[in-house]
This record gives C-alpha cells, sequence and structure tokens, in this order.
C-alpha cells in the first residue's frame, strides 16, 4: 500500500487516543434479521466482503518507538466468530433473556492482543423482535476516517452594512465569547451531582452493563417538529432529557435539581470534498485532518421545577441546543485535545477525554441510517441499533433512523439503573 510506513499503516492520533491504557471504546452493532440465519452465506460474506473492506480489519495495533502502527497479521476467521449455544425449544421471549444476558457478558471481555480487534457473534435464536441476530463488536479506532455520527451545522450568515448591523454584532460577539467560555470551562472542571443515573465511581466502564431499545415512528417525531419549528434531532435530544429528568425525580425527588450534563457526541470533520488518502491527509499542511475528528457538545438538561409541560420543556432545551451551536465549545475542546496531545502525549489526551466523560451524566450518539431495507448476505434487516462502549459513564444513548423508524437504544450500568422504568415509565410519555 502507498501509504504505508515501514510496512505498516501508522494510526491516527484520534485512533491511539482512543486505544489507550485510560481509554478503550468499542462498538457494538446489532442487525436483527427477517429470516433465520444461514451460517455459511454470513461467513463467506465476512471472509469474502467483510475482511476486504479496510486493512485494518487484517491488522493488528502495535506500538513502534512510542508510535501505534496497524501491523497486517494473517487472519483466522473463526477466531472472530462465535456462534453461542442456547437451550433448545424455548419461547422467543425466553430467549430474549438468553441474547441480553449474552450481550451483557461479551461487552466486558477485551479483544485478544495478538488478533485484530473485531467480533462477530452470530445468534441463530429467535427473539421477540428478529429471527436471528448478527452482533459485530469493533474497536473504535478501525472506524479511522469515517465515523456514523450527525453532524451539527455551522451556517456562516453574511452580515448587511450599516450602523443597524454592527451595532447588533458588538452583544452578539460579546454573547458569543460568553457561551464559548462557559461551555468550555463548566465541563471541564465541574463534575455533575451525584444522582439515580450517575454514580460517581471511578471505573465504572468495567462494570456490567445492560442494553435496551426502542422503537419509534419518524412521522410522529415530525408532527412535533413541525409544531416546535425545530430539527427532529433536538426534538429527540429534548425528549431524552425530559425522559431523564423524570427518572430521576421519581428515584429520588432530591436529584430533581441537580446538575446533569449531556455530552452530545459529534464528528467535526469537514464534510465537504473526497476523503484524502492517508498519505496526504498525514502532512502538516493537509487540508482535511487525519483519522476520527470527533468533539463533545455539553448540553446541561434543564430542571423539571421549571416546565409543567413536556413540549416546553423540549423547546427549552432546544434552546439550549442552539446556543451550544453557535459558540466555538465544541471547537476550543477540540484544540484543547489536540494541545494535550502535543504536550502530554496521547495517553496524556486519553486522561483529558476520559475526564471530560467522567464529569458528565450521559453521552448521546446518533447516526442516520438508510431509508430503505438493508440485507446482509441475503438475510434482510428488519432493524438494528448500536451502542458506544468503554464510556465512563453509568447511562449512555444511542439513535439511528432506519426505514421511517427511530431505534433510541440503552446502555444501563446494572444495579443502578433499571431500563425498563426508564424506558416504560419515562420514555413513553
Amino acid at each position: 500500500m502507498e501509504y504505508e510506513v515501514h510496512g505498516n499503516e501508522p494510526v491516527s492520533p484520534t485512533g491511539q487516543c482512543l486505544n489507550s491504557s485510560v481509554l478503550s471504546m468499542s462498538i457494538l452493532g446489532v442487525l436483527e434479521f427477517e429470516i433465520p440465519i444461514n451460517e455459511s452465506k454470513i461467513l463467506s460474506f465476512l471472509q469474502d466482503v467483510f475482511l476486504n473492506i479496510s486493512p485494518r480489519f487484517s491488522s493488528i495495533m502495535v506500538d513502534i518507538n512510542g508510535e501505534k502502527q496497524w501491523k497486517r497479521v494473517e487472519v483466522k476467521l473463526r477466531d472472530h466468530v462465535h456462534v453461542p449455544i442456547f437451550p433448545s425449544g424455548m419461547s422467543p421471549k425466553s430467549y430474549d433473556d438468553h441474547f441480553h444476558n449474552y450481550i451483557s457478558n461479551i461487552i466486558l471481555e477485551q479483544y485478544p492482543k495478538d488478533k485484530p480487534l473485531w467480533e462477530v457473534h452470530i445468534i441463530k435464536y429467535p427473539t421477540s423482535s428478529a429471527a436471528g441476530n448478527l452482533i459485530l463488536k469493533l474497536h473504535h479506532a478501525l472506524a479511522d476516517n469515517h465515523l456514523p455520527l450527525t453532524i451539527p451545522s455551522r451556517r456562516g450568515s453574511q452580515r448587511g452594512g450599516g450602523s443597524e448591523s454592527i451595532f447588533r454584532w458588538v452583544p452578539e460577539t460579546f454573547a458569543f465569547v460568553f457561551d464559548t467560555v462557559k461551555d468550555f470551562s463548566w465541563n471541564s472542571l465541574l463534575q455533575d451531582d451525584r444522582t439515580p443515573i450517575r454514580s460517581g465511581n471511578y471505573g465504572v466502564e468495567f462494570l456490567p452493563m445492560t442494553i435496551s431499545s426502542m422503537t419509534f415512528s419518524l412521522d410522529e417525531i415530525e408532527l412535533i417538529k413541525t409544531k416546535l419549528n425545530t430539527t427532529v434531532n433536538d426534538v429527540i435530544t429534548g425528549a431524552l432529557f425530559f425522559a431523564t429528568r423524570l427518572y430521576m425525580q421519581e428515584e429520588s425527588q432530591k436529584s430533581s435539581t441537580a446538575s446533569c450534563t449531556a455530552l452530545v457526541l459529534v464528528n467535526t470533520r469537514i464534510t465537504h470534498g473526497d476523503y484524502k488518502p492517508i498519505k496526504e491527509m498525514i502532512k502538516p499542511d493537509s487540508e482535511m485532518p487525519w483519522g476520527n475528528q470527533i468533539a463533545f457538545m455539553p448540553v446541561t438538561m434543564p430542571k423539571l421545577t421549571e416546565f409543567s409541560n413536556p413540549l416546553d420543556f423540549v423547546f427549552k432545551a432546544q434552546k439550549l441546543i442552539k446556543r451550544k451551536r453557535s459558540s466555538f465549545a465544541v471547537y476550543v475542546n477540540k484544540k484543547t485535545l489536540e494541545i494535550a496531545k502535543k504536550i502530554r502525549g496521547y495517553e496524556g489526551a486519553s486522561r483529558y477525554m476520559h475526564s471530560r466523560l467522567k464529569n458528565s451524566s450521559l453521552m448521546i450518539s446518533n447516526m442516520i441510517g438508510p431509508v430503505e431495507q438493508m440485507a446482509l448476505a441475503d438475510h434482510p434487516v428488519r432493524g438494528f441499533y448500536f451502542m458506544v462502549l468503554g464510556i465512563p459513564q453509568d447511562l449512555i444513548v444511542t439513535v439511528v433512523s432506519y426505514m421511517g423508524k427511530l431505534r433510541i437504544a440503552f446502555g444501563t450500568q446494572k444495579g443502578l439503573i433499571d431500563p425498563e422504568k426508564f424506558k416504560g415509565n419515562n420514555i413513553e410519555k
């Protein structure tokens, strides 16, 4: 390959931060099939298609003189594919429990250091939502240059001439600077309160997690979007904030006024133009930065005591998100991470990222999925969802759209958050 260095492909700066002794993030995806799984077809797809998507699927991460690189190795497919055996003759509802317990177990398993950082789990047993399930667990570093996250729009507007635009510009500029400093310093220096959704304990990313999900119609969300004159993303985020506050209040009345911050994971990569080869992106003067360009947008959740109407709450949340997009806090945070890399190395940058995550109460990540039905190895996909793993938080929320539906998945720490109570009593409201 033309971009190889000493026979290996270099790991991007962000990729090195996401695979350190401090922070190791993965993505777990679940594909729900309409038909029973044909194992041989899945294996053929993995061998002939999947492994050829990226050389990283056939590479391990090695450290050479303090710099991590991707080293190509021989892949034995069966080392990465797991087909668990559950008791036979059970109902789909019973298999739901086995399925969710299985996911909870594989979340905590570490990747072998001598094998590429991915694995596939074929679940042949029918559940309530699928005839069979395929689980993909991929280390986040594998996704260098391609990150499935929605991007907050930042459109510049031309200002007219004259004194009116000047007088308007002055207070707007002061507000812009104030918001940037406030947004950056708040999440960088202060921790959220301990609440029913945030234990505040160190090492929560190594504790057992339960993953559950819910499906909503995009048409219903569009109605709310039109009524509030906002975006689908803002409606979803506001509704999630409201549901979270309801759960907190039900578990502890005192937490209704507690400080609670959500980090919205965003992709700051420039989206116009084509992706460049790695040999171009690693140049110091490259127009397109190398690797994942991610940042966190901190949003303070409104308090329930301020609103009696759920729509008023969502509207307030939308205004907060809009203000966050107008400040440069996301980009200041990104630059701070880059400075941390230069001064303290990748381990130091990972510690900074870890502290940012640990100080907040939850993370929200979302992606736009296909409008039309997709299939994998001739297996029609009924639905899918994903979860971000390795986050030092007790509550993680992911959102994905697919075929006119919206799938929201929740990663909740076992023993702290009751997922069924959180969903049934609050999300549906």
